[in-house]
C-alpha cells in the first residue's frame, strides 16, 4: 500500500507540474495577444490568428491534464471538470476573436481582455484544485506515519517491534519523498525553512527511535530507557504537527490537535518576535510617520518600543554578556526611549495633521529615533557575535564531556557520572544562551527558523545523552543500552555541527562583506573543476543532496532493518561467544555500517568527504558482500532440503549479480560535474539494491538457523564438516582472486 500510495502521488506530482509548466507560456501568449491587439493596425491578420490558435492549443493541453486529475480523484472531479470546461470555452473564444480579425477593422479590445480574464480565472481554479489533492495525499501519508508511531509505542515484545518498525520505515520513506517535493514547491521562505526543520527531526530521530525502543523493551524496569524512548516519540510527533501546520499554511481548524501542540511549543510564528524583527517593525512605523502621522501613532510607537526593550532583556540578563556590551545596550535603549518620548510630545504640540509637513523639527526627531534604533540593533549584534566567539571552546568542552560520560557509564562510575552530568548541563545551557541571542539578531526568516529549531533540538535531545548514560550505568554490560548511548551521543555531535553552521551563517549575514574580485581569465577550481588540485574536498551541494535524498534514506532504512535482524538474533541467543565467532553477524553488521556511512555522505556528513571516498567505500562494500556470500553459501550446506533452503538459495543466488553491477558502476569513468553526480546517484542506487538483497539473505539465514537449531559459529573458518576449501578462503580475507589487497581489514580500518 505504501508503494502504491507513493506511485499515485508521483503521478499526481507529474501532472501538477505539467499544469504549471504549461501555465507560463500560456500567460505569455495571452499577454502578447493583448499587446498585439493594442497595435492591431500594424499586424497582419494571419499573425494574430496564429497567436490565437497557439493560445487555444495550450489551453487544450492544460485542461487535458486537469481532466486526467479529475478522473483519478473523485473529491475534486466536479469542480475540476467545470473549471476545465470554462477554460476550454475561453480558449475557443480567444481563437474565434483572432480568426475574425480584419486588418481594416480591429475588434473591441475589451472583448479579448474579458475572455483572457475568464481563461486565467479558470486556470487558477484548476491549479487550486490540483493543489488540494496534493495536500490531501501528503496529509494522508503523514497520518499513516502517525498511526505507525502509535503502533510502535504500544508493542510489548521485540518481534512485534521489528515488524512494526519495518512498516514504519517504508511509510517514512514515502513521507520523506512527499515532504521533500512540497518543500521545494513552497514559495514562502519561512514555511520552507519550517518544513526542512521538521523533516530533519524525523530523519535524525529514526535511529534513536530504534535504539531507545530496543532498550526499553530489553530493560522494561529502567525508567531512563523509557524516558529516552518517550522523548523521541514526542519530538517526532511535534515534527509531524509542524508538517501539518506548514502544509495547511497555518490555517487549521480549532479542533485539530496540531493547533494546541505547535502553539504550545512555540514552533510556528514565535520567531517573528526576535529583537531584529521588532526593531525593523519600529523603524517601519517611524519611516511611515515621515509620510503621514495620525493619532494612532501615540499607541503603536510605544507598543513597538516596548517590544524592542523586552527583547533586549535577553541580552542584558545573560550571564555571558560582557559588562561593556551590557552598558552599551542599556544606554542605547534609554536614549531611544527618551527620543521617542520627545517625538510623541512634538506631535502633540503640532496640534494637527496639516501642520506636520511644515514642521522640520518633527522630521528631524523621527530621523534621530531611526538612527538610535539602528545603533541599538548594531550593539545587540555585537553582543551576540562576541559570545559566539567563545562557542568553539564551549562546544569542544561539551564533546569532551560526552566522551567522559560514555566512559563513566560503561564503567558504571555513578558518582563521577553525576558530577560530569552537571558540567554537561552547564555546557548545554551556555550553548543555548548563545543560540537564543543569535536567533534574536538573525536577519532573514530562514536563519531565524534555523536558529529556533537548532535551539529546540539541542534543549530536548542534549540532556538525553545523560539519560542514556544512566540507563547504561544501571544496566552494566548491556549491549543494547551501550548502542543506545552511542546513538544519542552521535545525535549530540550532529546538533553541535548544526550550531556551528548556524552561528557561521548568522554572523555572515549580520556582517556583510564586500565580494572578492574574481579573475575570470583563469579557470576557477570547483567541486568538479578542471584543476588537478581542488581547493577543498569534493562535496555534494544542497540541490544534489535533495535529488538523491529518497534513495539515501531508503538505504539507511535498509541498514536499520538489517541491524534489527542481527540484534533480534543476538537477543534470542544467550551464548556470550556468539558475536565473536559468528561470521555472518559480523559481516552483516560491517556491511550495514559501510552503507550507513555512504548514506551520511549524501547528507554532507560522516567520514566520507569526497566522491572518491564514496566510490572506494562502495568497492569495499562489494568485496564484503562477496565474502558474506561465500560464508552463507557454506552455511546453506547444513540446511535440510525444503522450502526454507529453496528460499535461502533463491535470495543468495542474486547476490553475485548485484555485486557485479555495483563493481561495474564504481569502475565507470566519468568527466564533468553532471556525469560525476550521475555516477554518485547510480552508486547509491546499486548499493541500496545490494543491501536489500543482503538483508533478505541474512533474515532467511537466521530463520533457518532458528528453525533447524543450527549453530553457525565459525561457519566460514573451515572447522566443521564440509567447511573446507571455499569456506576456508573466505575467512582468510580473500573472497575473490581479483580483490584488492587489504580486503575486510582495510574496510574495518576505514570505519
Amino acid at each position: 500500500m505504501a508503494e502504491l500510495g507513493s506511485t499515485n502521488f508521483d503521478v499526481l506530482e507529474i501532472k501538477t507540474r505539467s499544469i504549471e509548466q504549461t501555465l507560463l507560456p500560456l500567460v505569455k501568449q495571452i499577454s502578447s495577444l493583448i499587446e498585439q491587439h493594442g497595435s492591431a493596425g500594424n499586424l497582419r491578420s494571419s499573425a494574430v490568428a496564429r497567436v490565437g490558435q497557439a493560445v487555444n492549443l495550450a489551453v487544450e493541453r492544460f485542461v487535458t491534464v486537469g481532466e486526467t486529475i479529475a478522473d483519478d480523484y473523485p473529491e475534486v472531479r466536479q469542480g475540476m471538470y467545470e473549471a476545465c470546461k470554462e477554460a476550454r470555452q475561453a480558449g475557443a473564444a480567444i481563437e474565434h476573436i483572432c480568426e475574425v480579425h480584419d486588418e481594416e477593422v480591429s475588434p473591441d479590445r475589451t472583448i479579448l481582455v474579458r475572455a483572457a480574464r475568464c481563461l486565467l480565472g479558470a486556470i487558477t481554479r484548476v491549479l487550486l484544485l490540483a493543489d488540494i489533492v496534493v495536500v490531501k495525499q501528503l496529509l494522508f501519508a503523514k497520518d499513516k506515519v502517525s498511526h505507525s508511531l502509535d503502533r510502535l509505542e504500544s508493542v510489548n515484545n521485540f518481534t512485534e517491534f521489528v515488524k512494526a518498525f519495518s512498516q514504519f520505515g517504508a511509510e517514512m520513506v514515502e513521507l520523506a519523498h512527499l515532504t521533500g517535493d512540497r518543500q521545494n514547491d513552497l514559495k514562502d521562505e519561512r514555511r520552507r525553512a519550517q518544513m526542512a526543520a521538521a523533516r530533519q527531526v524525523l530523519e535524525r530521530s529514526t535511529m534513536m527511535l530504534l535504539t531507545s525502543s530496543k532498550a526499553s523493551l530489553r530493560h522494561p524496569e529502567c525508567t531512563s530507557a523509557r524516558e529516552n524512548r518517550d522523548t523521541v516519540f514526542c519530538q517526532m510527533r511535534r515534527a509531524m504537527d509542524l508538517i501539518h501546520y506548514v502544509v495547511k499554511d497555518g490555517v487549521l481548524n480549532s479542533a485539530d490537535s496540531s493547533v494546541q501542540s505547535i502553539h504550545r511549543e512555540g514552533l510556528c510564528e514565535s520567531d517573528r518576535g526576535t529583537a531584529y524583527a521588532c526593531i525593523q517593525h519600529l523603524q517601519y512605523l517611524l519611516e511611515h510617520s515621515k509620510i503621514s502621522m495620525d493619532p494612532s501613532c501615540q499607541e503603536t510607537l510605544p507598543t513597538a518600543l516596548e517590544a524592542v526593550l523586552e527583547r533586549t532583556q535577553d541580552f542584558t540578563d545573560s550571564a555571558y554578556t560582557s559588562h561593556e556590551h551590557r552598558e552599551a545596550i542599556l544606554e542605547c535603549s534609554e536614549r531611544l526611549k527618551t527620543e521617542l518620548d520627545h517625538l510623541l510630545s512634538l506631535y502633540i504640540n503640532v496640534g494637527g495633521f496639516e501642520d506636520i509637513s511644515n514642521c522640520p523639527e518633527l522630521d528631524n526627531s523621527i530621523q534621530v529615533c531611526i538612527n538610535s534604533s539602528r545603533d541599538l540593533s548594531r550593539h545587540l549584534a555585537n553582543a551576540a557575535i562576541y559570545q559566539a566567539q567563545d562557542l568553539n571552546s564551549v562546544t569542544k568542552h561539551g564533546l569532551e564531556l560526552v566522551a567522559s560520560i560514555r566512559q563513566q557509564a560503561t564503567m558504571s562510575e555513578i558518582d563521577r557520572l553525576h558530577h560530569t552530568s552537571n558540567a554537561f548541563h552547564d555546557s548545554i545551557d551556555h550553548i543555548l544562551e548563545v543560540c537564543k541571542l543569535l536567533r534574536n539578531v538573525a536577519v532573514s526568516d530562514t536563519l531565524q527558523v534555523s536558529a529556533k529549531f537548532t535551539e529546540i533540538n539541542l534543549r530536548v535531545y542534549g540532556p538525553q545523552v545523560i539519560t542514556a548514560a544512566k540507563c547504561l550505568g544501571t544496566c552494566p554490560g548491556s549491549k543494547i543500552a551501550q548502542e543506545n548511548l552511542e546513538v544519542f551521543a552521535d545525535m549530540y555531535q550532529w546538533l553541535i555541527s548544526d550550531v556551528t553552521t548556524m552561528v557561521k551563517d548568522v554572523i555572515d549575514a549580520t556582517q556583510p562583506r564586500p565580494e572578492k574580485q574574481v579573475y575570470m581569465s583563469l579557470p576557477r577550481p570547483g567541486k568538479h573543476g578542471t584543476t588537478s588540485k581542488p581547493l577543498k574536498a569534493v562535496r555534494l551541494d544542497v540541490a544534489e543532496q535533495e535529488k538523491i535524498a529518497k534513495t539515501g534514506l531508503e538505504m539507511k532504512l535498509a541498514t536499520t532493518e538489517m541491524d534489527a535482524e542481527t540484534d533480534k538474533w543476538q537477543e534470542n541467543n544467550s551464548n556470550a561467544q556468539l558475536e565473536e565467532n559468528n561470521d555472518i553477524v559480523k559481516r552483516a553488521k560491517n556491511m550495514s555500517a559501510m552503507a550507513f556511512s555512504m548514506y551520511q555522505f549524501t547528507k554532507g556528513e560522516g567520514d566520507l568527504k569526497t566522491t572518491q571516498d564514496l566510490f572506494t567505500q562502495a568497492e569495499y562494500f562489494a568485496e564484503e558482500a562477496n565474502r558474506l556470500y561465500k560464508v552463507i553459501r557454506q552455511f546453506s550446506y547444513q540446511v535440510p532440503c525444503g522450502a526454507n533452503k529453496k528460499e535461502l538459495l533463491a535470495h543468495l543466488d542474486k547476490v553475485p549479480t548485484f555485486v557485479q553491477r555495483l563493481q561495474f558502476t564504481v569502475k565507470d569513468h566519468t568527466v564533468g560535474k553532471a556525469a560525476t553526480f550521475t555516477k554518485v546517484d547510480n552508486v547509491i542506487q546499486e548499493t541500496k539494491n545490494l543491501m536489500n538483497v543482503i538483508s533478505k539473505v541474512v533474515t532467511t539465514c537466521f530463520e533457518c538457523a532458528t528453525k533447524y537449531k543450527l549453530d553457525f559459529r565459525g561457519s566460514g573458518s573451515g572447522t566443521r564438516r564440509g567447511s573446507g576449501g571455499e569456506g576456508g578462503s573466505s575467512s582468510a580475507g580473500g573472497a575473490t582472486g581479483d580483490n584488492k589487497g587489504g580486503g575486510a581489514t582495510g574496510t574495518d580500518q576505514s570505519l
